[in-house]
């Protein structure tokens, strides 16, 4: 069985800055290449950024001018899938050898104005985008600003590496969402968040215990005085404290070992050799969706079509 090296970078986005976000992400890519890396991870909406402490001028029942501005900011620096900074990402990927998952926040560039997404890209060594997965249900305020993702976008990808997958900070919360990448085989589960709590890391190793596969959990860190001071809206960050997430990223074992980190209060990167016959010696006494399914009692049903917004009819030609 083959061993792989994994790298989970804690850095913060250049918040609100897509460009600036994109650079310091190939930079990043770059090293961990550099350092032996396999397969490359970075944190949820890392382009172009997490925005931790803001409501968007939103409460029930009303909206207001300054938030809006600070939406446009965002939107104006989310991702286009179709669009040039996914090419320079695939780019980076391919010039270190890496298998690379980010986070971005994602509109599809349909139309001025689209939904934003809570997205990860999924690329390979050769720098094509192999895929994305859409967070299904932002979690709380995030629901303000982030559309939901459908069962479309749900994929483990079987690689030279093994089999890559993952959900998206809470997410990781639903049975059933874990179940349906459980299902598909995942090894190396990833999952990229921004929960800094400490009762994350017992999440991360239910996780790996519970699927049999290691989980690369990724956090940014992240202070106040990361943000830009010209943001609408920047006063709302005056009782936020001056470390706004602490990180805690970490990487587990099939058997819910702690095998390296987690790092807490500064950027830097966690590096580990992982043995995949450990995912078949893990399942000998418990296996998910093998012997301890119990099908004959339990049954998940996952909708994998996309799910379309506006459906038009007509004839065919």
């Amino acid at each position: 069985m083959k061993k792989v090296n994994t790298a989970v970078v804690q850095a913060a986005s250049v918040l609100f800055d897509k460009a600036g976000s994109v650079d310091k992400a190939c930079a990043l890519v770059a090293e961990a290449g550099a350092n032996g890396a396999d397969l490359v991870l970075l944190p949820e909406a890392f382009v172009p950024g997490y925005p931790r402490g803001f409501s968007f001028g939103m409460r029930i029942g009303s909206r207001n001018e300054a938030g809006r501005d600070l939406w446009q900011r965002y939107w104006d620096n989310a991702m286009d899938i179709t669009g040039p900074e996914v090419g320079v990402l695939g780019k980076a990927a391919k010039k270190a050898g890496v298998y690379l998952v980010i986070g971005v926040i994602e509109r599809n560039g349909a139309s001025l104005g689209e939904t934003l997404y809570c997205t990860m890209l999924y690329f390979s060594p050769q720098g094509e985008l192999m895929g994305i997965h859409r967070k299904l249900k932002p979690t709380g305020p995030e629901r303000l600003i982030w559309g939901e993702g459908d069962g479309s976008t749900l994929p483990v990808f079987s690689t030279a590496l093994g089999k890559i997958g993952g959900l998206i900070c809470w997410e990781n919360y639903m049975p059933l969402a874990r179940t349906a990448i459980f299902g598909q085989g995942v090894e190396i589960y990833l999952a990229p968040t921004a929960d800094s709590r400490d009762n994350w890391q017992a999440t991360m190793r239910h996780i790996a215990c519970e699927g049999r596969c290691f989980v690369l959990g990724c956090n940014q860190y992240v202070t106040k005085n990361m943000y830009p001071a010209d943001l609408p809206t920047v006063e709302e960050l005056a009782d936020q404290p001056d470390v706004m997430c602490r990180g805690g990223s970490v990487i587990v074992s099939p058997f819910g070992d702690v095998i390296a980190g987690p790092l807490w209060d500064e950027e830097g990167i966690l590096y580990a050799d992982l043995d995949l016959a450990d995912v078949t010696r893990a399942k000998i006494d418990f296996d998910i969706t093998g012997h301890y399914a119990r099908p004959d009692v339990f049954e998940l049903t996952v909708n994998t079509r996309p799910q379309g917004r506006v459906t038009y009819g007509g004839r065919e030609d």
